[in-house]
């Protein structure tokens, strides 16, 4: 057989070629431009009606001017080339055209091993127990098709099953490598500045419908596992930033150096947290942090921060006090910088703050009467009405219609119109106890905005305006506050019991796959490195560690498929050397062909061969089909006879 015949691609391996350029390309539909996935889907039916009609592939030409097309495309959705969006569509779309040139091996190879660099682009997007099933079907379906391609053809069964084993063969080069392959700080590949453009979470501004938004998702944002009892929910209010400059009706916070001074009054109340990816730096420590881990750091505004944003799951310990007093002495800017307003802006609400600063003059009674004020014809909703130019007021004396934001907002600016320093918090309030895991989840649907004033002696003190709207809000939390026109996402509006169990057994399953997986970090490595004997691992331990395990590994499958090797007849043993003999003279042939056809092959390409290895065909099916007992002798001897 020529080297071009043995090259040329089965007809009947392009159905495998295909699924698995579905396998791997179909998840990146969901985030990926619709012209894209619209161009791969034409491609992929294209390159199927070829194979069905048995037509020529097109030619360079066309397929050239499609790479400059796509590339081009996806140069004007993403104005560049390079990174993870460009570089990930890249991929898709030349692992669709190749498709459309499938003409030999060395194609089919090629998409083979696209196919298995492109699965680890996967987890770029997602990293959950769905992904990994999905990706490992993927690799069973990517190495029967390598299985098919060199294997020739076969019954579909055999094919998983050989691929089965060699998967199965690489289960335990995957624990050791995962067990002690050296940890890493920060995201899995080093990519330019998109590498996490996605972002979810609390934002480093506040306006009007932004938090109201945030509540639609039912992603969770964090888990906690308390060391003692769970506070009562009206104690949990998990800080993130603070917000303390209105600006066109967006609140912001400039970052200045600001004194701290956290006096706990009352114990001590210590927990776990394992934080989602969220993409900022803040931690979202319960109210108010006391310890917080070594690479953190807390401001005078009490938010808890790290040097770099949380771009992969990460686990912290922490303590709060939940009865404190927070600066009661403070600087007079930052009183100052709490007490300005834009001018010109809400000239209501700051005639109003101004009135009661003139009637009441208390602080304690100026609050009371804004709280009055929430309590009495004002309606909590997700769904507010539009507000005008001047937000307040159209908030306050027209729709009396909001979210917390627009409470805490309209509170923070009466306030200072009345003379009292105020800010607003935003973060999450509250959280749904699992008790299969006893982890308390926090969801993005958690998030909330409060205000606090300060006052001297006294401190930063929180108050709620939420909660004289809508006290099941803080009391039971957000699913129980909200009406049927504004229900949460998902199953978090159904409480029938079954779907509950369910949505616990699953949330406690991830959270174990978090805990356990994606939450092995270089403290846990370090950990089990301890209780193998090595408490000081350095790199080159590991390296040794990592060569000797892998070693052992390769031996014990290398020993297990010796002693399970298939068991030749002598007869097949003999009929093998007879074939080792003319390969090594260049016949070429292919290994399930018949006797018959080997030695018309032989009496083609190698003349001088061709009559003493017919004998040793001739002796070869009679020792293998006939029945007398000196055959296998004879074979032997014509064997011997061959030049």
């Amino acid at each position: 057989m020529s080297t071009e015949a043995r090259l040329a691609l089965d007809h009947q391996t392009a159905p495998w070629l295909l699924a698995v350029v579905l396998a791997t390309t179909l998840p990146h539909f969901f985030h990926q431009p619709l012209w894209l996935s619209a161009f791969v889907f034409v491609t992929l039916a294209g390159a199927a009606w070829l194979w069905w009609k048995n037509l020529r592939p097109p030619g360079h030409a066309t397929l050239i001017l499609a790479v400059i097309c796509a590339c081009a495309g996806i140069w004007l959705e993403f104005r560049t080339l390079f990174g993870r969006e460009a570089g990930v569509a890249l991929l898709v779309m030349m692992m669709s055209l190749k498709q459309l040139e499938l003409r030999s091996l060395r194609d089919a190879l090629v998409v083979v091993v696209l196919g298995y660099f492109l699965l680890l682009t996967h987890y770029f997007y997602a990293q959950d127990i769905p992904t990994g099933i999905w990706l490992l079907a993927s690799l069973w379906l990517i190495t029967a098709t390598l299985v098919r391609l060199f294997g020739g053809p076969q019954p579909p069964r055999q094919v998983w099953r050989h691929a089965g084993s060699l998967c199965l063969q690489a289960i335990p080069f995957l624990i050791i490598l995962y067990l002690l392959f050296p940890r890493i700080s920060g995201p899995l590949w080093g990519l330019p500045r998109d590498a996490h453009s996605a972002r979810t979470g609390l934002s480093d501004s506040m306006s009007p419908g932004s938090i109201s938004n945030l509540v639609k998702n039912g992603e969770i944002a964090f888990r906690v596992r308390f060391d003692g009892p769970i506070p009562s929910k009206d104690k949990l209010y998990w800080r993130g930033p603070v917000f303390d400059e209105l600006e066109a009706g967006t609140w912001r916070s400039r970052l200045y150096p600001q004194p701290l001074e956290l006096i706990n009054e009352g114990p001590a109340v210590t927990y776990e947290t394992t934080l989602e990816a969220h993409h900022q730096r803040w931690l979202l420590a319960l109210d108010a942090p006391l310890l917080i881990p070594r690479e953190a750091t807390v401001d005078g505004s009490l938010t808890v921060k790290t040097k770099n944003t949380a771009e992969s799951l990460q686990r912290y310990r922490l303590s709060a006090a939940l009865s404190y007093r927070h600066n009661p002495q403070e600087a007079p800017w930052v009183i100052r910088r709490n007490l300005r307003l834009p001018y010109g802006e809400n000239p209501q609400a700051r005639a109003l703050g101004e009135r009661w600063l003139a009637d009441y003059q208390s602080p304690e009674k100026i609050i009371a009467q804004a709280l009055k004020l929430f309590n009495r014809d004002f309606f909590y909703t997700l769904r507010p009405p539009p507000l005008g130019q001047n937000a307040i007021d159209d908030f306050l004396f027209n729709t009396h219609k909001g979210f917390c934001e627009h409470y805490a907002s309209a509170f923070v600016f009466l306030m200072r119109a009345a003379g009292i320093p105020a800010r607003i918090v935003t973060g999450y309030q509250g959280g749904e106890m699992n008790p299969l895991d006893d982890y308390l989840v926090v969801r993005q649907s958690d998030a909330h905005a409060w205000a606090e004033i300060w006052q001297a002696g006294r401190g930063w003190q929180r108050v709620d305006p939420t909660a004289a709207v809508s006290p099941d809000r803080i009391e039971q939390g957000i699913a129980e506050a909200l009406t049927g026109d504004d229900a949460l996402p998902g199953l978090l509006q159904f409480r029938v019991k079954w779907l509950l169990a369910a949505r616990y057994r699953w949330e406690a399953l991830n959270n174990a796959w978090n805990q356990h997986v994606l939450g092995y970090d270089s403290d846990r490595q370090r950990e089990f490195l301890s209780w193998l004997g090595w408490p000081a691992a350095n790199w080159q331990t590991l390296i040794t560690l990592l060569a000797t395990g892998c070693a052992l590994a390769l031996a014990t499958i290398t020993a297990w498929a010796i002693y399970h090797r298939p068991r030749r007849e002598p007869v097949v043993q003999l009929w093998h050397k007879a074939l080792r003999h003319i390969a090594r003279r260049q016949v070429n042939f292919a290994p399930w062909e018949t006797p018959l056809v080997i030695g018309q092959r032989v009496a083609e390409q190698c003349p001088d061969l061709a009559a003493p290895f017919q004998r040793v065909v001739d002796t070869y099916l009679r020792a293998r089909y006939g029945a007398a007992p000196d055959n296998l002798k004879d074979l032997r001897a014509a064997i011997a006879q061959l030049p």
